[in-house]
């Protein structure tokens, strides 16, 4: 039995999100398939962070144990001849320890949010990023981000159904910058509550419009309740950018 780790690139917009369901085709589903379809073993993929219907990767990693005896490679290649036609690439298959997890052992993860901020609609970018016709001011934007830095109680960005124990999480980044019309927002954290990035864009899309201050945007963080947070933001403008591990953290 091989452990084997999958750096994941996929367009979400074709899938109900990575998990399994019952109805609707998932990213989970398609790979565990090709896996079956490669080897004829039924397996489980563990991953480092689940994303909903119309969420993208550029980046993502899971795991699975296979019988099988072959090369890294061969893995990889026939996954990527089995996935199709579906827009889900395995980038790189690697044999890894029987004890790395997915999920449990990573550091840190990232996501990065795109917004079109023009008058005119999408054509090209539809599907890839949040079109916002109304102009943003990023300055306000920039500075409403800073608050949120650090280890609090982030209630207010918390989905009403999200299942984590507690809402307390520490976020190392929250950038924003604009290419042209363009604006792009980073975030990293070791993890996120359920819609917490989604949540977060759209109250600062608030911010941005001049809908709403900075003061504002602080009253309502420091609320600690969803109602009084702003939109959640479309899962179309969402990529799941990078997991860190201890073996590729400079700092590990």
């Amino acid at each position: 039995m091989t452990r084997r780790k999958l750096t994941l690139e996929y367009d979400g917009s074709g899938f109900c999100g990575w998990q399994k369901q019952a109805h609707g085709t998932t990213v989970q589903q398609v790979l565990e398939e090709a896996i079956q379809k490669f080897s004829g073993e039924t397996v489980t993929l563990h991953v480092a962070g689940r994303t909903d219907a119309g969420v993208h990767a550029q980046a993502q990693v899971a795991h699975f144990d296979l019988e099988k005896d072959t090369t890294d490679a061969v893995v990889r290649d026939a996954l990527n001849f089995h996935v199709r036609p579906h827009r889900v690439v395995v980038l790189q298959a690697e044999t890894v320890a029987d004890t790395f997890h997915a999920r449990f052992d990573a550091l840190s993860r990232s996501y990065r949010y795109r917004i079109v901020n023009r008058r005119a609609p999408l054509a090209l970018l539809a599907d890839q990023a949040w079109h916002v016709s109304k102009p943003l001011s990023l300055a306000p934007m920039q500075e409403a981000a800073k608050i949120l830095i650090g280890k609090h109680d982030f209630s207010t960005f918390r989905a009403q159904y999200c299942q984590s124990k507690s809402p307390v999480r520490t976020l190392d980044q929250l950038d924003i910058a604009a290419d042209g019309e363009v604006v792009t927002i980073h975030t990293k954290a070791r993890s996120f509550l359920y819609h917490q990035v989604r949540n977060m864009v759209g109250t600062l899309v608030y911010v941005g419009t001049g809908y709403w201050t900075v003061e504002d945007f602080k009253a309502a963080f420091a609320a600690c309740d969803r109602t009084k947070g702003g939109p959640t933001a479309p899962p179309q403008g969402l990529c799941f950018w990078d997991v860190t591990y201890p073996q590729n953290d400079p700092q590990a």
